[in-house]
């Protein structure tokens, strides 16, 4: 059985949820380098964006490993050095 194609109202809601999330990301990478944050409260934020993504974009663990993971360590290893 083949897939259908999603429909133009699925895309819409995917690149909503995109935008979404993409502007949360940037919204809390600017908080962190902006802010007196102690590297624990990053960390928080950065699990809090992590379960934000999963409940737009549930069983995609892997793909926010990949994509934005990376992003919040370099910040972090930047702001605070490593640990």
């Amino acid at each position: 059985m083949e897939k259908q194609a999603p429909t133009p109202e699925e895309i819409a809601e995917e690149n909503r949820r995109l935008r979404l999330l993409r502007f949360m990301v940037d919204f809390t990478i600017s908080l962190m380098y902006q802010t007196n944050l102690t590297r624990e409260e990053a960390l928080e934020h950065f699990e809090k964006v992590r379960d934000f993504a999963l409940r737009l974009f549930p069983g995609k663990e892997l793909a926010f490993e990949l994509i934005y993971a990376p992003r919040f360590k370099r910040v972090i290893r930047d702001i605070y050095g490593y640990h």
